[in-house]
């Protein structure tokens, strides 16, 4: 879907953007001069463009054709609300699962730009990395750390898929004069939601991302779900959902954005 890859891109950049330059404040004056500036964010476009055009496509595509199946199981009847949460699920840790090595070459592309040079891994484009990685480290290494990216896609695709239909459905009802109003509602009650459930996996997911062995060669955390019980135990329950507003302003426009132009691609081409 052309119109949620531009957008998902152009946040992409402007993330880049925004890192490189905070990161080119806290170096010492000897370094910076390896360092691009906000140009940088051209060295891995194309792995942000090839996650979204494999898992963004993939996630609706799925939830899509399994909302139809369930559909006609149910001759012609909505679905139930297990039933819209079984596809949101389906679709959220079957396309990720697809996703997870471009995944994987985004993190390590936006990351190698902003290592010291002898430590960079120096992947060319997308498609260097991914010819790379299995060569260098086999085949499996494309999809290191795909465990925490599949939880977090399986909440999030919840969030947003189950919310939206369910909400739909009942703002259609109490206002069936004016369905415009209940659409909107339906998408902003996808975004926050979305944002809500997967917000404790990405930080987990972030958390697992950055950790590094202690002096005794040990990981902080053994999976996303020790580093989540490890959180709460320190910081309580709520340490989960740290920097949920940022994190809404982030996933929302997106969740309600991908929502538009499916519904309106789906009216035309279906």
């Amino acid at each position: 879907m052309p119109v949620i890859t531009r957008e998902k891109s152009m946040a992409r950049s402007l993330s880049l953007a925004t890192s490189h330059a905070q990161r080119a404040l806290e170096l010492p004056a000897s370094t910076k001069g390896k360092y691009h500036g906000v140009l940088t964010n051209l060295y891995s476009i194309d792995s942000a463009l090839m996650r979204q055009a494999v898992y963004t496509t993939s996630r609706f595509g799925i939830f899509l054709t399994l909302s139809d199946y369930l559909r006609k199981k149910n001759n012609g009847e909505n679905l139930s609300f297990a039933q819209k949460g079984l596809a949101s699920l389906s679709a959220g840790g079957i396309a990720s699962s697809i996703g997870s090595p471009a995944d994987l070459i985004l993190i390590r592309m936006q990351a190698d730009s902003m290592l010291p040079v002898e430590q960079r891994r120096n992947y060319t484009s997308v498609f260097n990395a991914a010819r790379r990685i299995p060569a260098e480290e086999g085949i499996t290494a494309l999809w290191k750390g795909g465990v925490p990216t599949v939880t977090r896609a399986m909440a999030l695709n919840f969030g947003m898929f189950t919310t939206y239909e369910e909400a739909k459905e009942r703002f259609q009802k109490a206002m069936p004069n004016n369905k415009s109003l209940a659409w909107v509602l339906a998408t902003i009650s996808a975004g926050a939601m979305a944002a809500t459930l997967s917000l404790p996996f990405d930080n987990a997911k972030t958390k697992m991302q950055k950790q590094k062995a202690g002096p005794d060669g040990r990981l902080p955390y053994k999976n996303i779900f020790d580093c989540m019980a490890k959180e709460v135990r320190n910081s309580g329950p709520a340490g989960l959902w740290v920097g949920l507003p940022t994190y809404i302003t982030r996933i929302a426009p997106h969740v309600i954005i991908s929502l538009t132009a499916a519904d309106w691609l789906r009216k035309r081409l279906l």
